[in-house]
């Protein structure tokens, strides 16, 4: 009985007992596991600490990359260069004007091992020999595409693009074949005539095959300017092409190819006239409904036939701002072709424009059109006169070289400008 008292009243583990245990053990666990993370932490930020210090070791030892690594291709102008003097200055031939510009042009030295293989190059950069068959939207839209790296991983030797705009064949295709000979590469050639218009081209001709597909074109309307737009995104598919220039069937050449080429290729300004011109034939043309994107203050006018750079062809075919209201306010008297293109620039790009073309027409005779030149008119004393017309200001030098295409010509006179393209213009 004693024995069973005892075993009674002998004390028991209680369950506060066996929960505190567990309570102590959890607690061990715990930090055990907090210890753990930030023994984990601080050899991470410890291992990353010798990583960087060790980059940056490595670092200093290279020496900084050298500026011709990756230099911008551009044409070199030191100074501000003169225009060429119109004395009797020599035809150079298409080698010697690419021996030039391409010494100007910094390009880094690429290996056939690259990715970028010299036939896939060819292949990128040559010219489409059929003008693509494409709306006017597409063409706009394709011709706008511009790489986001200025640098050309090649060497790009600038080509002057000549835009044709006639209503039939060009009338002085002979003197313009002069013109070009010698020269391939260093020009590219593109013709808008009447969509009717089916004459055929000899092979052997400059003109061949660099018709594009071409619309309607009525004198004054919009859909001159459309035509402008459509020449323009041609030739901007041919990635060399750097200069344009707006020319007509009744155009001539004042100078040789290489005086021409090098002085746009070297102008640091575009040549589009612009001018503030009150009257019924200025500021009356402006329609008011044009507000607010086009007011009075901004209404210019000027000559259609111009002369810009790739950068400016391509904000013009890609303006989707001014070009729709002029399309659609600008009808009948208002003649778009003398305003749009003016106002345009001189809204948004009037620092880069010189405000002059350099193309002379005679407007001395009151009328819409300007005076025409036939055959008795071409004597050496009258291409000497166009070519010493005026003076004007390039690349910041005064010079007399202001005009490198005439026009209004007959196709009377295209015998005597052969008979004068050698001793005169140099061709």
């Amino acid at each position: 009985m004693k024995f069973e008292d005892q075993q009674q009243h002998r004390p028991q583990p209680s369950i506060v007992k066996l929960l505190k245990f567990q309570y102590n053990s959890f607690l061990s666990c715990l930090l055990f596991l907090v210890l753990g993370i930030g023994l984990g932490f601080s050899l991470s930020s410890y291992l990353k600490e010798i990583t960087f210090n060790l980059q940056l070791n490595q670092l200093s030892f290279h020496p900084p990359l050298s500026k011709s690594t990756t230099p911008p291709v551009t044409i070199s102008i030191s100074g501000q260069p003169p225009p060429p003097s119109i004395s009797d200055q020599p035809e150079e031939t298409a080698a010697s004007l690419t021996r030039k510009i391409s010494s100007s042009f910094h390009v880094p030295n690429y290996t056939n091992s690259q990715n970028f293989t010299q036939n896939g190059r060819k292949e990128f950069l040559r010219p489409p020999k059929v003008m693509p068959h494409m709306e006017d939207e597409e063409l706009l839209w394709r011709a706008s595409m511009v790489p986001r790296i200025e640098e050309y991983p090649f060497k790009r030797v600038p080509k002057v693009a000549f835009l044709f705009l006639t209503k039939g064949p060009v009338i002085f295709a002979p003197l313009w074949e002069r013109f070009f000979r010698g020269h391939k590469g260093l020009y590219s050639i593109y013709v808008h005539p009447h969509p009717f218009f089916n004459a055929t081209v000899p092979k052997r001709s400059v003109f061949y095959g660099r018709r594009i597909p071409s619309k309607d074109v009525r004198w004054g309307d919009m859909n001159m300017v459309e035509a402008e737009r459509r020449l323009l995104a041609n030739a901007l598919l041919d990635i060399s092409n750097e200069r344009f220039v707006l020319l007509s069937e009744s155009c001539i050449p004042l100078f040789n190819f290489s005086t021409i080429y090098n002085y746009l290729v070297n102008s640091l300004e575009t040549f589009v006239e612009s001018y503030d011109l009150p009257g019924g034939v200025g500021r009356g043309r402006y329609h008011r409904r044009m507000r607010p994107q086009i007011t009075l203050e901004d209404w210019r006018k000027g000559s259609q036939w111009f002369e810009m750079d790739r950068f400016l062809a391509l904000e013009v075919i890609a303006d989707r701002t001014y070009f729709p209201v002029f399309r659609r306010f600008c009808k009948g008297s208002c003649y778009g072709d003398e305003h749009y293109l003016p106002t345009f620039v001189t809204m948004k790009f009037w620092y880069r424009n010189s405000n002059r073309s350099l193309t002379y027409v005679d407007w001395s005779k009151r009328g819409p059109h300007p005076a025409s030149f036939q055959r008795t008119d071409v004597t050496v004393e009258f291409l000497e006169k166009l070519r010493n017309a005026t003076t004007c200001e390039y690349n910041g030098h005064i010079t007399n070289v202001c005009f490198l295409f005439a026009r209004k010509f007959l196709p009377n006179a295209l015998d005597r400008l052969l008979k004068f393209a050698s001793p005169v213009l140099k061709i």
